[in-house]
This record gives structure tokens, C-alpha cells and sequence, in this order.
């Protein structure tokens, strides 16, 4: 029976209102996903996902900051790669936005020529670069709260890896004003002859150290008496060089700063060339902290130090020609820890005869090497120090793996004095202790509260002056440059530890740029097949032309610049040959 007219119809309308109801759903559907913003990053290393440390500092903040990101997107010499990073960055900040709830807010200008936004971004101390047609480009973010201000003046694309470490520390700084307290506990004449405060012994030094000088431009700095028996809990971060005669009073009061949470960086050395004063007659110019590092999963053995063939460093020493030295490493590339904030931007670092830290085998504690050797390096005894640098290379015996110079060591340490405070002079040992009319409140803390984050350096002289800088006098004013990364691993591990626990958990990022590896590896299996086949082309070529020297000899003088049917023959041969290849 053949379909009649209404059945069609009928047909039609359902369809029609199928697709329109189809339409509907999908219109509905894409409104829902709209508003829940549904944020998924599917990157193997979550690159544009903020991390933990982040989310918890802006999950802090009490007042709003604003983000100015001044760009100049309308240029039209600017370089792809910088317009690729712009929009990773701003996408990355779009993050910060959504995370923070809408306290972070993100303005964009772009600073046109001879725009009110040039004239922002000038004010703001932002640093344009400059194309080969001498326009300005801008690239920087300038960061607001309440009456403070901070700046990355110019977005560099090779710190894209630090990028949220550099934008979290930033926005953790706003929230958190005021200069952190640095103190320094230390037996070496580093600081100004008659420097002093409330806290601090008169200095001994008549010039002080840079690394000093620099951190004061920064932090509030105080020097540890040697003769005091606990530190300020002021105190964010204490560094500790070369403590060669620490009293067991101090030590107990490094211990409970540690274990009450405070921040720790420690320099020890086995053999400290920066070492001047009068007990080089007497015994090596050492430091170590045993009882300590044994509470804290780690240790170093003070009668070795380190050389290592493979980062030796080029240098004369006196009376030898110029040489490469194992015993002052230049740890470069691979030696450095590029998942760390703390050394994945540092390119080079000096270290002079230093030793070793390694994790104790049954430590519990997380124990990151910061800075390593070379597989080629080993331990050699102080005794052959100065048996020749020829005897050093020929006697070494390389460690199974990497040694490490630099390590980061987290972990909820136990104390290094679980009978309590050391006795005081003149008291027995086991007495009741510290906890008289003259200290009330200050309770033994045998474990501590929460994890803590402390940096163990196994070299002091790495921070002196002639390690990593020059000087130059200029007409009275002093310029000083920089030779390699010395102080800015300080720096950086100074920033990081005064940053609170939020800091230290974030990471280097993942790679943003990652390579199409089957296309590389068919372009690698295509050059070697070329290669091949270029090979096989000049084989031949050198082939034909020994015959074509050979057909020659046949012909008398008078056929010389005549080509004989043989020689037509064979060249007609191989430039098919080489045509076909």
C-alpha cells in the first residue's frame, strides 16, 4: 500500500522537532559547561595546573591583588616564540584567577608608542627589548596590593619552568610585608670590624664578606653571638658557616630552633682554603656538625674531600703551571638538580676542595641532592692533599655513582639531645636543666611539630669573595661582577626557605616545549639511509672516474680529446646510476 501525503507529513514534523530538540540539548549542554568552567589539563607534567604550594597561598590571601600584564600584542616585528610565551602566560594566569576566587585579577595593556600605556609600563620600571627595526617590545607583569608593588620587568622565556614559583613568591611577598630576619652563626672574620647589635658579638673581620653585604640589601641581617645558647624564634632563616668550635650549648639551641620549625642552611667543610686564622699550624681548617646531621639522616666524613676529573677546574696554583685541578670542582649542566627551585636556572659553580654529604642508610628523612659530581669523582684523604695533583689523578677510584656537594633534607627530625639540654658548667650531667626561674616556658621538643626543610652545603669556601666575583675600583665607586652561580644558589635558598613551607613544595615546572619524537627518530632513520646512499654515490663516482683514467691510457695522442665509445658508455652509466640513487 503506497504511503499517503499526511503520512509524510507526519514524518517530517517529527523529524524536524527531533533535530530541533537535539539542537536545544546541545545549546543547553554547552550553556551548563560554560558556567561549571570545567578546567582539564591533559599535559603529562599538569604544566598549566597551579600546584599545591599556590592554591594554599592564595587560599591566605586577605586583600586583592592585581596583576598588570603589559604586553605589546600589536607589534608587528614581534617574535613568534615571545607571542607564544605571552599567551602561556596569560593563560597560566587565568589560573590564578579562578583559583584565587577572583582576589587576583589580571589587567592586560599593550604599550603602543607613545601610549598612556607606554607611559605605565615606563613608570613601572618595565624593560622592553628591542627589534632590529628599533621597536619597543614589552613583556613584564607589575603586581598591586594595597600600596605595595612588585615587578617582573621582563618575561624571559627561558624561566618559563619557574614561572609559578616566580608569580607565587611574588603575590606571598604582597601579603606578607616587612624584611625576613637572616642570622648567621659563624667562626670565620666575615663581617666589618665593630658591626654589632643586640644580638651579635663585635665583628673581627675589617671587610665584610659580599654574600653578607648583599643579603643586607634584602633581609634583616644578625650576627649570632658564638658564646649564645638558643636562637631567636625572630629569626626566619639561620645560616651556619664554617662551625668549626660550636659549644654543645649552641648546638642545643640549633636544635630546638630546628625542630620548632625554624629554617637552616649550613655550610661545613672539610678542608676551607677561606680559613685564615692561626690553627692551620695545628690541624686542617675543618667544620662539622656530627651530633646534628646524625639526627638529621646525614652525614659527612671530615678526613676526606672530593675530586672529581670530570668538572675539574683550569687553574694555576702556586708555583705550577696553569692545570686542570679535580679538587676545585666547576659543577656545571648536569650536576645541578633541574627539578629544584633551588638549581634548575644555575649554569655554574665553583667549589674548592669540598666534601660530601650522603643519607645515613636507615634515615627516614626525604634527602635531595641539590649539587653532584661527575660519575668520574671520588674521595681522596686529607693526607693526600698535597701529594701532587698527578699522584690525585692516578690514585682516584671513582664512586659507584654521583657524589653530592649540595643537599635539601625534609623531614619531622628527632632531637640530637634526647637526654635534653646539655649540662651547664659546673653542673652534672642528667640534672634538670633549662628549665629554671631564668628560661620559664621553654619546654625539651624531642621531635618536631611538623616537617621541616633545612639545606646542608658540604663547602664554605664557595660563598668567599674570590670564589665567584671580581672587583674593580672605578674612581672610588666599587663594581662588582658576578663569575658564576655561587651566590645565587644562596639567594635562591634563601628565598625559598623564608618563603614558608608554600614555597618549598613547588617545583620547576615540567617541559613546555616537548619534541615530536617519531618524527624525529624517522628524520634520524632517513638521514642514516641517505648517508648510506650518499656514501654508495661517491663510491661509484671515484669508481668511474679510475675507469674513465683507465680507458685514457688506452688511446694514443691523437684520440686524447676525443671520448671513445667506451667512455660515452660508462659515463652514460653512472649518470643513470646516480639519478636512480
Amino acid at each position: 500500500m503506497a504511503p499517503t501525503k499526511g503520512h509524510d507529513l507526519k514524518k517530517l514534523v517529527v523529524s524536524t522537532t527531533g533535530l530541533g530538540v537535539m539542537l536545544l540539548i546541545l545549546i543547553l549542554l554547552n550553556l551548563i559547561i560554560f558556567h561549571l568552567n570545567i578546567r582539564w589539563d591533559t599535559t603529562e607534567d599538569n604544566i598549566f595546573s597551579l600546584s599545591q604550594g599556590s592554591k594554599n597561598v592564595l587560599a591566605k590571601l586577605k586583600e586583592p591583588v592585581t596583576v598588570k600584564f603589559f604586553f605589546s600584542r600589536s607589534n608587528s616585528d614581534l617574535p613568534r616564540p615571545l607571542r607564544l610565551y605571552a599567551k602561556r602566560v596569560r593563560d597560566f594566569l587565568s589560573e590564578y584567577e579562578y583559583v584565587s576566587n577572583g582576589l587576583v585579577l589580571v589587567e592586560e595593556y599593550d604599550p603602543r608608542v607613545d601610549s598612556d600605556e607606554e607611559e605605565w609600563a615606563q613608570k613601572y620600571g618595565m624593560r622592553p627589548i628591542q627589534t632590529q627595526s628599533g621597536e619597543k617590545i614589552y613583556s613584564g607583569l607589575v603586581f598591586v596590593a594595597a600600596d605595595r608593588e612588585e615587578r617582573i620587568s621582563f618575561l624571559n622565556p627561558s624561566r618559563e619552568g619557574l614561572l609559578e614559583y616566580d608569580i607565587t613568591r611574588i603575590i606571598h611577598e604582597l601579603e606578607s610585608p616587612g624584611k625576613k630576619v637572616v642570622g648567621i652563626i659563624s667562626d670565620l672574620a666575615m663581617w666589618a670590624s665593630g658591626e654589632e647589635d643586640e644580638f651579635s658579638q663585635p665583628g673581627v673581620g675589617a671587610k665584610p664578606w659580599q654574600f653578607v653585604t648583599e643579603l643586607k640589601k634584602t633581609y634583616e641581617v644578625k650576627i649570632i653571638s658564638s658564646s649564645a645558647k638558643e636562637i631567636d624564634p625572630q629569626v626566619d632563616l639561620l645560616l651556619i658557616v664554617h662551625p668549626k668550635e660550636m659549644s654543645r650549648s649552641l648546638q642545643y639551641g640549633v636544635d630546638q630552633y630546628v625542630l620548632g620549625g625554624g629554617k637552616t642552611v649550613v655550610f661545613v667543610d672539610p678542608y676551607c682554603l677561606s680559613d685564615e686564622s692561626p690553627v692551620w699550624a695545628r690541624k686542617p681548617p675543618l667544620s662539622n656538625l656530627p651530633q646534628l646531621f646524625k639526627a638529621w639522616g646525614i652525614s659527612m666524613d671530615s678526613a676526606k674531600v672530593v675530586a672529581d676529573l670530570g668538572q675539574s677546574t683550569r687553574m694555576q696554583m702556586r708555583g705550577r703551571p696553569v692545570e686542570d685541578n679535580p679538587l676545585v670542582i666547576s659543577a656545571r649542566g648536569k650536576a645541578f638538580n633541574q627539578e629544584s627551585v633551588v638549581s634548575s636556572q644555575l649554569e655554574l659553580m665553583v667549589f674548592g676542595f669540598s666534601g660530601a654529604i650522603s643519607k645515613e642508610p636507615d634515615s627516614p628523612y626525604e634527602f635531595e641532592p641539590l649539587v653532584q659530581t661527575s660519575a668520574n669523582a671520588g674521595l681522596i684523604p686529607l693526607i693526600q692533599v698535597n701529594s701532587g695533583l698527578d699522584a690525585i689523578r692516578k690514585d682516584l677510584k671513582p664512586a659507584e655513582e654521583p657524589l653530592t656537594l649540595a643537599a635539601q633534607v625534609r623531614g619531622r627530625f628527632k632531637t640530637a639531645f634526647p637526654e635534653g639540654p646539655p649540662p651547664k658548667p659546673g653542673q652534672r650531667a642528667g640534672a634538670e636543666s633549662g628549665t629554671g626561674p631564668e628560661e620559664p616556658g621553654k619546654a625539651h621538643l624531642s621531635e618536631a611539630r611538623a616537617p621541616v626543610t633545612i639545606i646542608v652545603v658540604a663547602d664554605v669556601d664557595l660563598l668567599a669573595d674570590q670564589f665567584y666575583m671580581r672587583s674593580r675600583d672605578m674612581g672610588g665607586f666599587t663594581s662588582f661582577q658576578m663569575l658564576n652561580d655561587n651566590y645565587n644558589f644562596l639567594a635562591n635558598g634563601c628565598e625559598i626557605l623564608t618563603g614558608g613551607d608554600e614555597l618549598i613544595s613547588l617545583r620547576s615546572r615540567g617541559r613546555f616545549q616537548r619534541p615530536f619524537t617519531t618524527v624525529l627518530e624517522l628524520q634520524r632513520s632517513a638521514q642514516k639511509r641517505w648517508l648510506s646512499k650518499e656514501q654508495e654515490l661517491a663510491r661509484q663516482a671515484a669508481e668511474t672516474n679510475l675507469r674513465l683514467k683507465q680507458l685514457s691510457v688506452q688511446k694514443d695522442e691523437s684520440q686524447k680529446t676525443i671520448l671513445t665509445p667506451e667512455q660515452e658508455a660508462e659515463i652514460q652509466k653512472f649518470q643513470e646510476k646516480k639519478q636512480r640513487i
